[in-house]
């Protein structure tokens, strides 16, 4: 297939990037590696020198560039230092980065991939953040697109400007990958068809988590725990931050305020909670301290550049770091978990992974906030030795790798949950990620809008702020405001750092806690929808939120839009605090979810888009409890009387689904005379799902006014517009 190409490229003797004059380099081979996907490799490339630590699977080549193909990338190389660039003509508009700040539309911006603790995104004004996505997507006038992702992991920076995209690293040749296809779903599409999908989640990881560094003991968790069943506030994971170790050292309990975590766990599970408990990549250099001694023993420990073992401050003294880049390693990291999952943890937390480091032994006008750029990591398998400049970007995606495998060894028959700070594209094979130490603000809650729907756009479906804000205060209205369109992005957390006020959802009083009380029955009941949206992610590579141009490539309006959001294809979210946004054309109905939710100036509007049939849950306290007691389908008709919907059930925790027990079930509508025929048109699976749906109850919304009827799966809905 061949599309409408806006972009011209030439290749010249010295093509000049960013005000640098740089030698370039001929272009080894074109192959065509995917569906109007091309390999560029440069002359001299060398795999031992630019690993891919991002593609799921080495690439395929199924043939030569077509001849039509003008999507051709200059690259340059000079000082040790690789270059790519793409001079772009006309109207384009360029998405992605990954997790950055800033608008949504990045033209005429830059970044820094370079993996920083950022508190507040204040590091270089946001430049530099937790994660590394070298991937930039393009959407022309007429909503075909491109996509260009660098493989490599150096040090670098990408620079999205009007006439050319720009990709200078600090290290060896790389490869390029362009896909070009009829529209930006397409291209994410391919995006998966390199990086991979990310594995479909538990369906307890879609529900309310509640974080704080730190609830600091098993009395305060239990408390938390209580309070949330009490008032009736929707919850399903309390989370553990560092104070719940001994000393702060990893896979270990503080003896007085954690004395047993097995019965705590125990205690979370029967009131319907899952425990998630953080770990660290810096182990702390004591040799009374069993995991330093097995780490020494088996040698797996990052070294300086003169050989020695590395050693840098974090939370507990002077840490050794792993060195996730050997197999030896990541194998010892990932057996760690088995005593640790013991307990009756449910989910990791993978944090400071960038690695961050608060001190060490380096002159003070070198320190980055991580370990030195030539420490050295000695590699193995696929992987080659090579500088901290190589691996630092790819340190976080190692680590969750390594943790992936230990959690799955350690709980074979379930679905693995992991979070992680810092990662590279291509990590959310392994771990969901959230947007790092926020500030309770105005700015940064409108900020994270913009955020996810780029990391959507990345390939990293599962995310989310803190809600909320992690640091400063929160005011009852800034938590009322986030919390209600919080809930209905991917990863919905809130989260607080110490020595800032109680950010729980009844920590501001009777008005706040029952505006959040609604926002978070507002998510439950959304779960059937959230969870197959999640389903069709994880078989696509399509985000779970995405931008408002998706409903419309081809109108320019909402192109820039970073306000208001979809989730799936069929549901709009618009915050409170949206001033005027621009807004899909065509028919979206407007519709309640909660009693109140209308009324609650706090809540976002949500609607659902004309054609579709959204699923919909009981208002339940935790995923535990049935959802499909009764199932309602909330029917939006286009403007020719139909509608269509899916609905995704598994059983939600364990690994049976890839045996073929599940059920995809598809629903829809069809207007006759004054009645709207809803039925099941068919199904696939072999999970018997008249099981779990006693009965349906379905909403008509046409023109502002609803119409209700009951029915059965067996037998469908009737319902009468009269």
């Amino acid at each position: 297939m061949k599309f409408k190409n806006s972009i011209a490229f030439v290749i010249t003797a010295v093509t000049v990037l960013s005000g640098t004059a740089q030698k370039a380099v001929t272009i080894q081979s074109k192959t065509l590696v995917g569906d109007n996907i091309v390999m560029f490799v440069p002359t001299g490339f060398d795999k031992n020198k630019t690993p891919s630590l991002i593609l799921e699977n080495e690439p395929v080549v199924k043939g030569t560039m077509p001849s039509s193909w003008t999507l051709v990338p200059e690259i340059s190389f000079e000082n040790n230092k690789a270059s790519a660039r793409l001079s772009l003509n006309g109207e384009i508009s360029l998405y992605g980065g990954g997790e950055v700040t800033g608008p949504l539309l990045r033209n005429g911006q830059s970044i820094k991939l370079w993996n920083t603790d950022t508190g507040a995104y204040s590091v270089e004004g946001g430049k530099r953040l937790y994660q590394s996505h070298p991937w930039v997507m393009g959407v022309r006038k007429d909503g075909t697109s491109f996509g260009v992702l660098f493989d490599t992991s150096w040090k670098a920076e990408l620079h999205t400007n009007s006439d050319a995209i720009i990709f200078n690293t600090e290290g060896a040749l790389f490869r390029i990958f362009i896909i070009d296809r009829a529209s930006p779903q397409e291209v994410l599409k391919g995006l998966a068809e390199l990086t991979g999908t990310m594995k479909m989640p538990a369906r307890w990881t879609l529900g309310y988590h509640q974080c704080r560094f730190s609830y600091d003991s098993e009395t305060r968790v239990k408390e938390i725990a209580d309070t949330f069943r009490a008032k009736k506030l929707p919850c399903d994971v309390i989370w553990m931050d560092i104070d719940y170790m001994d000393g702060y050292k990893v896979f270990t309990f503080d003896k007085k305020r954690f004395p047993n975590p097995t019965k705590l766990n125990s205690y979370l599970h029967d009131k319907g909670f899952k425990a998630v408990y953080m770990i660290d990549p810096g182990v702390k250099a004591d040799t009374t301290y069993s995991v330093y001694q097995s780490g020494s023993k088996n040698d797996v420990w990052v070294k300086r550049s003169n050989g020695k073992e590395y050693q840098g401050q974090v939370w507990p003294g002077y840490c050794a770091f792993p060195d996730y880049s050997m197999p030896r390693t990541r194998e010892w990291w990932a057996g760690l978990y088995k005593n640790f999952l013991a307990t009756g943890i449910d989910g990791v937390w993978n944090d400071v992974n960038e690695p961050a480091v608060f001190e060490s032994d380096i002159p003070e006008s070198e320190r980055l906030g991580t370990m030195p750029s030539d420490n050295v990591h000695r590699g193995g398998g696929n992987l080659p030795e090579g500088p901290h400049l190589l691996y630092h970007n790819a340190y976080g995606r190692l680590m969750v790798e390594a943790s992936y495998n230990g959690i799955t060894a350690a709980n074979p028959n379930k679905r693995p949950f992991l979070l992680t700070r810092s990662n590279l594209l291509g990590g959310h094979r392994y771990a969901a990620t959230w947007t790092g130490d926020n500030y309770a603000s105005w700015e940064h809650l409108k900020l994270s809008v913009p955020m996810s729907i780029t990391l959507g756009l990345s390939g990293q479906p599962f995310n989310g702020p803190d809600i909320g804000g992690f640091l400063g205060n929160t005011s009852g209205e800034l938590w009322a405001n986030w919390i209600s369109f919080g809930v209905f992005m991917p990863f919905a957390r809130g989260h607080a750092c110490a020595g800032t006020n109680n950010k729980e959802p009844w920590a501001y009083g009777p008005e706040i806690e029952v505006s959040s009380r609604i926002a978070l029955e507002r998510r439950y009941r959304l779960l059937p929808y959230l969870y197959t949206s999640f389903y069709k992610s994880s078989t696509t590579g399509l985000p779970v939120m995405a931008p408002v141009f998706f409903a419309d490539t081809k109108d320019a309006r909402l192109r820039a839009e970073e306000q208001v959001f979809l989730v799936g294809e069929n549901l709009l979210v618009i915050p409170a605090f949206a001033k005027n946004p621009n807004l899909p054309a065509g028919i979206w109905e407007k519709f309640s979810l909660i009693d109140g939710d209308l009324e609650d100036k706090y809540q976002a509007t949500i609607k659902v888009k004309g054609g579709s049939i959204l699923p919909l849950g009981n208002v339940i306290q935790n995923t535990n409890e049935n959802s499909f007691d009764t199932l309602t389908l909330l029917v939006c008709l286009d403007k020719d009387g139909k509608a269509a919907g899916q609905l995704y059930i598994d059983g939600y925790d364990g690994l049976e689904y890839k045996k073929g027990d599940y059920g995809l079930l598809n629903f829809v509508a069809q207007t006759k005379g004054k009645k709207v025929i809803i039925k099941l048109k068919d199904k696939s699976g072999k999970r018997d799902s008249s099981k779990e749906i006693n009965k349906i109850n379905a909403r008509v919304l046409i023109n502002g006014k609803e119409y209700n009827a009951t029915g059965t799966l067996k037998d469908g809905v009737t319902v009468s517009l009269i």
